[in-house]
């Protein structure tokens, strides 16, 4: 029993100190947004502020309203109708989550310039001297939610299938006995018993939305995000930043409360005895090839044709003949920190976990309820919240070692790249605890009482009994945690050490020289790291179709 309750204490002690770690950001922000910066806030009031919210409000407001089209439109599609390609189209349509933001607006940017593949294209196609009034002119907002919109709404996709595979019949037949046609059933009954997920989706993509710093900076859309960025490092005022950090926590819990109000009042339960759910309607000739269409255009222009070009610029500059030898450094970096933070998370959220398992309490049960929040928080936010803290212990060590006599160790967090790898767990923080969760949540607690009946203790049951049981929730929460760590930029832009380089940031130096092209390799490595771990969300398949 005492073994037990050591142990008991101290995953409540580290699941204490996990929320703790999570909180310690938003407080630091807070605390500096206290000081005083009029010297900046009456230029950012006169010239940045204004257009910052409403480049923001409309950019969420437009990525938000163009997944929700793409993602409940092709996950309405793929529930309820049965195509040739469909069973491709399950693993495809995911992958555009493997081509993070910034990287798709590259891409693009370059593809659309007055002197790029597209303009060259159509210069010798269409007789016509001047073809860039044909164009999309990407650089700017509405350029940018197609953009993000198009890398996004896989989130939206996921969820929304989710729940349109599990309705049940009952509902859309009796609709159809009142004389509803098939889009009566779809806009009437299917989509308000998916707005539960509908919303949790554009949730994600707003957060999503609201982290990106490289493709909003890169399309010059100035959103509150990039004004952050260069309130920071051009005018040197963190007070300043923190201030408008603060701003964009407010709007953060804005869209966590538009997020639960989405999903008041929607609990749409299977039936407990063996439900009988809508079958897919097969379709054939000129039909199905449409839906097949409408499915993979997205998947083609979120996926494909990025991957293409990176590979084509990868082969045209001779980047994979003449391999850089710096991108060898820059893969370890980002190896390491993605690692150490995947460590660091999977140990922190399994620790939040077994500790309100073992030891449920009030206390317990906010801790692990903070330590979730991570996700809601933009990297950047993170980081500058992180840099006070982090100095604080630099320099503390540093005045000790004066103190002992000792020569001073320098700035450790900073220098060794700590602090990157706390911003990653804190981000990310919420994927293995919520996977742990609704694995434990799967184990029943009867193994664990019959365990004890024959003397096992508390270690012997994690070993032979949680541990086995929660290999793949564990497997899971790692490549989803590595792969977003390796995505990650804007934390990584402000806490990694000097001369220190990693895959995202080496890719965004290329991109801020408009040399976007010398990083196609770089950008080829993250995505191709990408693509295992988004096929995997796939695992959940589809529920066997009834009969017609």
């Amino acid at each position: 029993m005492k073994r037990r309750t050591y142990a008991g204490r101290i995953a409540a002690a580290i699941a204490i100190a996990t929320a703790a770690l999570v909180a310690a950001p938003v407080i630091s922000i807070v605390s500096i947004a206290m000081q005083p910066a009029p010297e900046v806030w009456h230029d950012l009031i006169n010239y940045v502020l204004p257009a910052a919210v409403l480049d923001t409000a409309l950019l969420l407001a437009g990525v938000g309203a163009l997944t929700l089209l793409l993602g409940a439109g092709t996950a309405w599609l793929m529930s309820r109708y049965d195509f040739r390609g469909r069973g491709m189209l399950l693993w495809l349509m995911p992958l555009p989550l493997a081509v993070p933001t910034y990287l798709a607006a590259y891409v693009y940017a370059d593809l659309f310039e007055p002197l790029g593949l597209v303009h060259r294209t159509l210069a010798i196609w269409l007789p016509l001297r001047d073809v860039v009034g044909w164009l999309p002119n990407l650089r700017s907002l509405p350029g940018a939610i197609v953009v993000i919109g198009l890398v996004l709404y896989p989130y939206v996709y996921l969820s929304a299938r989710a729940m349109f595979q599990f309705q049940t019949a009952e509902f859309a037949e009796a609709a159809k006995t009142l004389g509803a046609g098939k889009w009566t059933v779809f806009w009437h009954v299917s989509l308000p018993m998916a707005r539960p997920a509908l919303a949790v989706g554009v949730a994600l993509v707003s957060l999503e939305t609201l982290n990106d710093i490289g493709a909003s900076e890169y399309l010059g859309v100035r959103t509150l995000t990039v004004s952050i960025f260069t309130t920071w490092l051009n005018r040197g005022s963190l007070a300043g930043a923190s201030q408008l950090a603060c701003l964009m926590l407010a709007i953060v819990a804005g869209l966590v409360a538009m997020e639960r109000y989405g999903r008041r009042n929607a609990n749409a339960e299977l039936a407990a005895e063996s439900p009988r759910l809508v079958p897919r309607t097969p379709l054939v000739g000129a039909k199905a090839w449409s839906v097949l269409a409408a499915c993979l255009l997205p998947v083609l222009i979120g996926f494909v044709v990025p991957l293409l070009y990176l590979l084509h610029q990868s082969v045209k500059r001779g980047l994979l003949a003449n391999f850089d030898a710096s991108l060898w450094r820059h893969a370890f970096h980002s190896v390491a920190f993605a690692s150490l933070a995947t460590l660091l998370a999977l140990l922190l959220g399994f620790s939040t976990i077994i500790a309100h398992r073992w030891r449920p309490s009030p206390l317990q049960h906010v801790a692990m309820n903070i330590s979730q929040a991570g996700y809601a928080l933009p990297g950047l936010v993170i980081a500058l919240g992180l840099l006070a803290p982090v100095l604080a212990v630099d320099n503390g060590l540093n005045t000790l070692a004066a103190w002992t006599g000792r020569s001073l160790p320098g700035l450790i967090l900073m220098g060794s790249g700590s602090a990157v790898v706390m911003a990653y767990a804190i981000r990310f923080l919420a994927v293995p605890t919520g996977l742990i969760k609704a694995g434990f949540e799967q184990i029943p607690r009867d193994y664990d009482e019959s365990a004890r009946a024959v003397g096992a203790g508390q270690a012997t049951i994690l070993r032979w009994i949680h541990l086995p049981l929660l290999k793949p929730a564990l497997f899971g929460a790692a490549i989803i945690v590595f792969v977003d760590c390796l995505k990650e930029l804007p934390a990584t832009l402000l806490l990694r050490p000097l001369n220190v380089e990693t895959l995202s940031t080496s890719i965004y130096q290329f991109a801020s020289r408009g040399s976007f092209e010398e990083g196609a390799l770089a950008a080829l490595l993250i995505i191709a790291a990408s693509i295992g771990p988004v096929a995997w969300l796939t695992r959940f398949s589809d529920v066997p179709n009834g009969p017609a």
